[in-house]
């Protein structure tokens, strides 16, 4: 039902883009807090990497469910769903200091992922369900937008609140859920689909199991006696559980008719290293939520200060974002996601290697700064669409959605299981940032499997011509 009145779409818009905000920034925020966080339950790196996995995880299995449940049950109840859901976990992740639980923290970071999921997929359905096609474009490149401006105000919000108690960052999404809440309930309208889908239930669930045991198999790794923690039962026995889960989620993904993900895609190798280096972007955007924890240790500086350590990196992604954009036509994205990738290497390596004043700290931020320019914006998503025909460009872009969050998910893993391997402090950290640049050298090495500018300009044209020949 398309809402003609401006004022009403306006403020349905306000109400989507403040939900969405409020579910970044619990990913963006966290980071300065992890020393205070970590300090309260006295656990280790290998268990803090958990602040943010268990986040994300539960917000990569929630996001397709969340989709198909609005389209059965209504936007509105769903959206006002995810959006209590993720101030319920908020008020058990702030009373969790107090019964001395870092399993009751985590269980509500986990409740805040599921309901955060949600909260995105939901809002992108309401734009389509209300706003006419002209205006659309527009109101989701506003809601798309807020997962960088999270970055910028996260930081900065983070410094001012952290002086207060690590608690205040959660506990500030109280007022804001409650004022959301309310709003959506009066101006989001309950639109369902009209034919109701049949939600992939247990593809889901294999692909969260396979995930969960994955990421938990790496984050027992340890990197000092590296064999024996592969072939100990803390490890193999959850990587078998990984395979053959994956193994079952492969089968009902070709028979299911509304898979979690459409396997056809993968016939494609561009398809296929689109998304590869989607995750490869995604854990390097992970890795930006350490660098205040290694500012800590190395800098002396207090939890509140080491969030401004991340503007370097705010400030350079906020010009290099739109300069990519303007050189993606004249260069092609190969050039550009190679780009992308060197220096995301570079600027993680300095991290790791020579980061011991402040100077290196801003000049490793810069160079990773315009390496995610290259990586997070138009280019990755601008291959996905130029490989995918018409009828599969949302699929296509729903899998970046998803190979971005697997990227976030693996890089808390493995930076938690080589920080705490080389026992935590300056010395973990740097291995860990030294990890995340050598494994930004191999997605390098992928990117000189894309096409080329000349390439990428033929297969538009063919996908172009094949859609002249279907409307003719």
């Amino acid at each position: 039902m398309t809402i003609q009145n401006t004022r009403t779409r306006n403020t349905i818009l306000i109400v989507l883009f403040v939900g969405v905000l409020m579910g970044a920034l619990d990913i963006a925020i966290v980071g300065p807090a992890l020393p205070s966080i970590r300090k309260s339950f006295t656990v280790d790196e290998r268990s803090m990497s958990w602040v943010f996995s268990i986040y994300v995880l539960l917000q990569l299995v929630s996001t397709p469910l969340m989709a198909k449940l609005s389209d059965m049950f209504g936007r509105r109840a769903v959206y006002v769903a995810d959006v209590l859901l993720f101030a319920i976990g908020s008020v058990i992740v702030t009373i969790s200091p107090f019964v001395g639980s870092f399993g009751v923290f985590l269980a509500g970071r986990a409740i805040q992922g599921f309901g955060a999921g949600g909260i995105f997929p939901v809002a992108g359905a309401v734009i389509g369900d209300t706003f006419p096609p002209e205006k659309r474009g527009s109101a989701l490149g506003l809601i798309g937008a807020v997962f960088g401006m999270a970055f910028i105000i996260g930081p900065i919000l983070g410094a001012i609140l952290l002086r207060f108690g690590w608690q205040w960052l959660f506990l500030i999404n109280l007022p804001i859920a409650i004022i959301v809440i309310i709003i959506a309930l009066k101006y989001i309208p309950s639109v369902k689909a009209a034919v109701r889908p049949t939600p992939d239930w247990t593809g889901m669930i294999t692909l969260g199991l396979a995930l969960t045991s994955l990421a938990y198999a790496i984050n027992q790794i340890d990197t000092a006696h590296l064999v024996n923690s592969i072939t100990s039962m803390n490890m193999w026995p959850f990587i078998v559980i990984s395979v053959i889960s994956f193994i079952i989620f492969v089968r009902i993904e070709r028979s299911h008719p509304e898979p979690v993900l459409r396997l056809s895609l993968f016939k494609s190798r561009q398809i296929v290293l689109s998304g590869v280096l989607t995750a490869g972007a995604g854990l390097g955007m992970a890795g930006l939520i350490f660098i205040p924890t290694l500012a800590v240790a190395t800098l002396g500086l207090q939890g509140s200060s080491a969030s401004f350590i991340l503007m370097p990196i705010v400030l350079a992604m906020s010009f290099g974002s739109p300069t990519i954009g303007r050189l993606l036509n004249k260069l092609g994205s190969k050039v550009i996601v190679m780009s992308g990738m060197v220096l995301l290497a570079a600027g993680m390596a300095v991290l790791g290697l020579v980061a011991v004043n402040l100077a290196m700290f801003i000049f490793a931020g810069v160079l990773i700064g315009f390496g995610l320019s290259a990586l997070l914006g138009a280019p990755l998503r601008y291959i996905m669409l130029n490989e995918t025909p018409a009828e599969d460009r949302a699929a296509g872009q729903g899998l970046l959605s998803l190979s971005s969050m697997v990227g976030q998910l693996f890089c808390a893993v493995i930076v938690g299981a080589v920080a705490d391997s080389q026992g935590g402090g300056i010395l973990g950290f740097s291995a860990a940032f030294i990890v995340i640049s050598g494994l930004a050298i191999v997605f390098f090495a992928l990117t000189l499997g894309l096409k080329n500018r000349r390439q990428e300009i033929e297969t538009a044209q063919h996908h172009e011509q094949a859609v002249a020949t279907v409307t003719a």
